[in-house]
């Protein structure tokens, strides 16, 4: 596997496997890699002729510095996951290589941006798309895989690739759980073993509100519903932050579910001081 930091030096090697024929699908990660991960590079493996992962914690995507600096960082062990997997290329830059100076460019996405994680992490996807714009002139991927655990996030991309022709095709792949249904996520290596226990609420809520919609509740009461669990979790340190149920094309609130092609449903909530994220489709 080539290990490279520059990003010119990551732009001609991938240059020269296009100019040799070859398919290029990209994984792009901020690290701390788990399974979830590694589902990614091995759909990838199988849909292209060379596989690229970048490695990068993108620092203007946080609008909580702390959040920032607690982020894990495991380059070595990554490294070695990546290696064993057969990952053809791993791009690792330094920030001031990524932003030489201050960013001034300014993204919206308009409605996508304005609710759930936008809403409440005001700047993260303006940050996110700077990055997978700069990774994407860098790496000329193909084809982009992106985990559906970030569903907004991969609405944002897929407008991002549109609206700017970006000559490639964004690939939304299902969320990895742990054996307890747990989304797997990097921010799990900071909770506690008692936190990790409880975190699994979040998606016990989910499947129980999936049911309880397809069961003929209307949204109202099954916002309640997961509204009414978490209160009774507040002494515990857990805090939900919102529970949507959301067109899954567009993100717009959703009445009626069955007015609606996909339906999603979003939960982001506390766990001690780690904010956990995750949705199922009701429709699949």
């Amino acid at each position: 596997m080539l290990f490279l930091k520059k990003p010119q030096d990551a732009h001609f090697q991938c240059l020269s496997f296009k100019k040799a024929g070859k398919s290029i699908g990209f994984v792009p990660t901020m690290g701390a890699l788990h399974e979830g991960h590694l589902s990614l590079i091995r759909r990838a493996k199988a849909e292209n002729d060379v596989v690229v992962c970048s490695i990068f914690v993108n620092p203007t995507q946080f609008n909580d510095p702390k959040d920032f600096e607690k982020y894990p960082r495991t380059l070595d062990s990554d490294r070695q996951l990546l290696e064993t997997e057969g990952c053809n290329l791993l791009f690792a830059p330094q920030e001031q290589d990524m932003y030489p100076q201050q960013p001034v460019l300014t993204f919206q996405f308009g409605y996508l941006e304005k609710v759930m994680e936008g809403a409440h992490r005001p700047g993260h996807f303006n940050g996110v798309a700077l990055i997978v714009s700069k990774l994407f002139h860098i790496v000329q991927p193909d084809n982009a895989y992106f985990g559906q655990k970030d569903y907004q996030q991969y609405l944002i991309v897929r407008q991002l690739v549109s609206d700017l022709s970006f000559p490639l095709q964004v690939i939304a792949c299902p969320t990895v759980r742990e054996a307890d249904g747990l989304a797997m996520s990097s921010r799990n290596r900071r909770l506690t073993p008692a936190q990790r226990r409880d975190a699994v609420v979040l998606y016990q809520c989910l499947q129980e509100a999936k049911q309880r919609l397809l069961n003929g509740e209307t949204v109202a009461s099954v916002k309640q519903y997961v509204a009414g669990i978490f209160a009774a979790l507040q002494e515990k340190g857990i805090r939900l932050e919102y529970f949507e149920v959301a067109d899954g094309y567009t993100l717009s609130p959703v009445e009626d579910i069955y007015r609606h092609q996909e339906v999603v449903l979003c939960i982001a909530a506390y766990v001690g001081e780690v904010r956990l994220i995750d949705n199922v489709l009701l429709f699949s």
